[in-house]
């Protein structure tokens, strides 16, 4: 069985094949989306007895159709808030190596002699321009 369940209740109307009340789930597959069907309450578990009933007849395609549309359209809503994420946490690491960065400047122009700096910065400069 390929549903996953969004919702789940007790039945009182029907027992499964172990002699628990069954639990009422609603499939959101491709398939069957929104339809709902009665499992056994130990689904699952190696104790289950595999009982298994729809409750509401087949979807008409139409239905199929819109859902099926609905949920990709709020799937990929999810997909775009995962990229924004991912986006953001680049640009907070990339700004946190600048800071470091700055910082790391700053206290090597505080600690480097500017006698020595210039001779560093001039022997760059020679690199440079040959």
């Amino acid at each position: 069985m390929e549903s996953s369940s969004a919702t789940s209740q007790i039945s009182h109307e029907a027992v499964c094949f172990c002699g628990q009340a069954s639990v009422t789930r609603t499939s959101w597959t491709e398939k069957n989306p929104g339809r709902r069907f009665r499992d056994c309450s130990f689904y699952g578990r190696p104790v289950s007895c595999d009982y298994f009933s729809w409750v509401d007849l087949p979807p008409h395609p139409r239905y199929k159709a819109i859902i099926n549309g609905l949920l990709r359209k709020g799937n990929n809503k999810g997909n775009e808030e995962q990229k924004i994420r991912r986006l953001v946490k680049f640009h907070r690491i990339a700004l946190g190596v600048f800071v470091l960065g700055a910082i790391i400047q700053n206290l090597w122009l505080r600690i480097v002699p500017d006698n020595l700096l210039g001779l560093v910065l001039e022997r760059k400069l020679e690199l440079f321009t040959w």
